[in-house]
């Protein structure tokens, strides 16, 4: 066994035992990278990412392209990196599928939450309840880059009709920024609040999610009707 194998042994066998918790984050890195990198010291390799992207959270949500920039990092071990935030995304939707009826406002911030999970972009979702506040779908409207996602109001009436909606909850994230509404986040709500009640269906709430945080228009006193 090899100076490095046994360090490996050690590392993974401290990891069942102990979780995460007590890792660094240079640490975190170095066991995810035994994982595609064989027979060859990872910790110089993970400090060297930490070194170019600032965290532990920068280099996972960073694109294969800026990954493969850093010494010893090939489109294998990138596209690895990248599955980390993605896998973590799926398990998180995953476990809200198995929700069937959100009765309140914090409940459905709360399922919703887990779709922005790793997200760098703006994203939009339609999240479509029949009358008794039962999940119909969760639809995504739109993705785009940082700041240019435009929420399309036919597009948002049309899957609320089409799901055949009682009430819907908007939500879409500030990847980076705060949970702080803008003046043209509300703006924009109270279109889509008129464009959907002109067609029988009701906003129930439009949701900010930053994070691990979010922000509710209706909790924060702004009524749709």
């Amino acid at each position: 066994m090899s100076v490095h194998d046994g360090h490996r042994k050690r590392m993974r066998q401290r990891f069942l035992a102990e979780g995460l918790d007590q890792f660094s984050d240079v640490q975190v890195l170095e066991l995810l990278l035994f994982y595609c990198i064989a027979r060859q010291d990872t910790n110089p390799i993970a400090h060297a990412l930490l070194d170019h992207f600032g965290s532990l959270s920068r280099v996972l949500d960073a694109p294969v392209e800026e990954l493969c920039k850093v010494d010893g990092i090939g489109e294998n071990t990138a596209v690895f990196l990248r599955l980390v935030t993605q896998v973590g995304r799926s398990y998180l939707v995953d476990r809200v599928s198995k929700i069937r009826v959100l009765p309140t406002q914090d409940s459905c911030a709360r399922y919703l939450m887990p779709f922005f999970f790793g997200k760098t972009v703006e994203m939009v979702y339609l999240l479509c309840l029949d009358a008794k506040c039962g999940i119909i779908c969760c639809k995504k409207i739109s993705e785009g880059d940082v700041g240019s996602t435009s929420l399309s109001v036919r597009k948002i009436v049309e899957t609320a009709l089409n799901a055949n909606a009682a009430s819907v909850v908007l939500a879409h994230n500030h990847p980076g920024g705060l949970a702080v509404p803008s003046k043209e986040d509300i703006q924009t709500t109270m279109r889509i609040a008129t464009a959907l009640a002109a067609v029988d269906v009701y906003l129930q709430d439009h949701v900010l999610v930053v994070d691990n945080d979010y922000v509710s228009l209706a909790q924060s006193g702004y009524s749709f009707t």
